[in-house]
């Protein structure tokens, strides 16, 4: 088996079972066992399970740093300096989003594999995510702190928060809302229909009134 070869079968059996039982639940042997590799490959491949799990996160995070820094160039130069609306950051976000798990397994798996990485014990993963990729994500919530300067910067931290989190439940759990809405409903549902209908949802969110305990912090 080539060495390519090799790692490609490794990223794909680990980003699958990582995202469908969790990092700490799925043992190098499973993946090795799956991979059809054997533990040697692994260690000399990648050196410890820590630093598997960090390079599965690369093949979509390297692709998707690189799209939504292009697609921020964009908006900035459209805009000429001026703030640039709420609305058409998300969409840019969104776009970039959805363009990247093409070239990887799912939409499903990706989302699956950020909720995990800030539900689980995975420090060492939230680090690496920071360091390699922070850059990206500062710049985005700069550009949101211009488009809602109504908001402090704790409750914008927290809605933020909120948005990734409705988004994150959304696509993971894409196939069993795709069955509920063609057995329900009789709606037959792309992932492009699901943005349409979250991206008003997240908007209004990010805009609606501050709480009144936010209110009384403030004044």
């Amino acid at each position: 088996m080539a060495q390519n070869d090799t790692v490609t079968r490794i990223l794909d059996t680990a980003e699958v079972l990582f995202a469908e039982r969790g990092f700490a639940e799925t043992s190098l042997r499973t993946i090795t066992s799956k991979a059809k590799v054997n533990l040697a490959a692994v260690n000399y491949h990648f050196g410890s399970k820590k630093s598997l799990i960090q390079a599965v996160f690369a093949r979509y995070l390297d692709p998707f740093t690189e799209r939504f820094h292009r697609a921020l160039d964009a908006l900035e130069a459209r805009h000429g300096g001026q703030a640039i609306p709420l609305e058409e950051l998300l969409e840019t976000l969104a776009g970039s989003v959805l363009e990247v798990p093409a070239e990887r397994n799912s939409l499903k798996v990706f989302m699956r594999l950020l909720g995990l990485a800030y539900s689980q014990a995975q420090g060492h993963l939230r680090r690496y995510i920071q360091e390699e990729y922070g850059g990206v994500f500062t710049r985005f919530t700069a550009l949101i702190r211009v488009a809602t300067p109504e908001l402090p910067d704790s409750e914008r931290f927290w809605r933020l928060h909120f948005m990734l989190g409705s988004v994150i439940f959304t696509f993971s759990g894409l196939d069993a809302l795709r069955d509920i809405a063609e057995k329900d409903y009789d709606e037959h549902v792309t992932v492009r229909d699901l943005v349409r209908r979250l991206r008003p949802v997240v908007v209004a969110a990010m805009q609606a009134p501050l709480p009144p305990s936010v209110n009384a912090q403030e004044a």
